[in-house]
């Protein structure tokens, strides 16, 4: 499979989605493991269905794979979803499907990665998520890249048996230091002075 790096951390990059990977995303919104953390959790969604939503999430949102670094496999999704322009929000989406990379940082680098696009490339001012109040794991993540909590809705979700709170969080461009798309534009704009102090004779 060929994957496109747009944005690169240590562990993963972002890449475009493959239409190829459908199979491997069917198994994963199917898996109760995963779907219990996600919006999915009740929906029964057969190959063809998740083409058809791989392709308008790809034709409307920005939307990446989640591909780890060293063996160039897809392990996940994340992306922006809700866009609005005018007052330059989105909201936030992310998941790893392959469980073997869980608990490896990888979510916490990808979630890192999409913020940058979202201030540094789309000049958005405000991503906010929801989340699980029981996904742990998840609010420690956007705790950590700088989240801050904003609410919650109260008994919003129900999955095995009981109702469950629905966190909300949010950051501001302004809480976000850029760790990839600064460095490749201060990069490329000092090449770029250094050549032009080269005199073509």
């Amino acid at each position: 499979m060929k994957y496109f790096r747009k944005l690169i951390g240590e562990k993963c990059y972002l890449s475009p989605v493959s239409m190829e990977d459908v199979e491997k995303y069917t198994e994963w919104v199917n898996d109760l493991e995963l779907g219990q953390f996600m919006l999915f959790s009740s929906s029964i969604v057969g190959m063809e269905k998740e083409r058809e939503l791989l392709h308008k999430l790809t034709s409307q949102d920005n939307i990446f794979a989640i591909v780890e670094k060293d063996t160039n496999k897809a392990i996940g999704n994340c992306g922006l979803h809700e866009l609005d322009s005018v007052h330059r929000r989105a909201t936030m989406g992310i998941f790893i499907g392959e469980k073997t990379f869980w608990n490896q940082g990888i979510g916490t680098e990808a979630t890192i990665l999409l913020l940058d696009y979202a201030f540094n490339i789309l000049n958005l001012n405000s991503i906010n998520l929801d989340v699980y109040g029981y996904n742990k794991r998840a609010v420690q993540c956007y705790e950590k890249v700088g989240f801050k909590y904003a609410g919650k809705k109260r008994e919003y979700f129900f999955m095995a048996g009981k109702y469950h709170d629905v966190l909300m969080y949010d950051i501001l461009a302004s809480e976000f230091v850029s760790p990839y798309v600064q460095k490749v534009f201060e990069y490329s704009t000092s090449d770029i002075a250094g050549r032009s102090k080269i005199t073509i004779v």
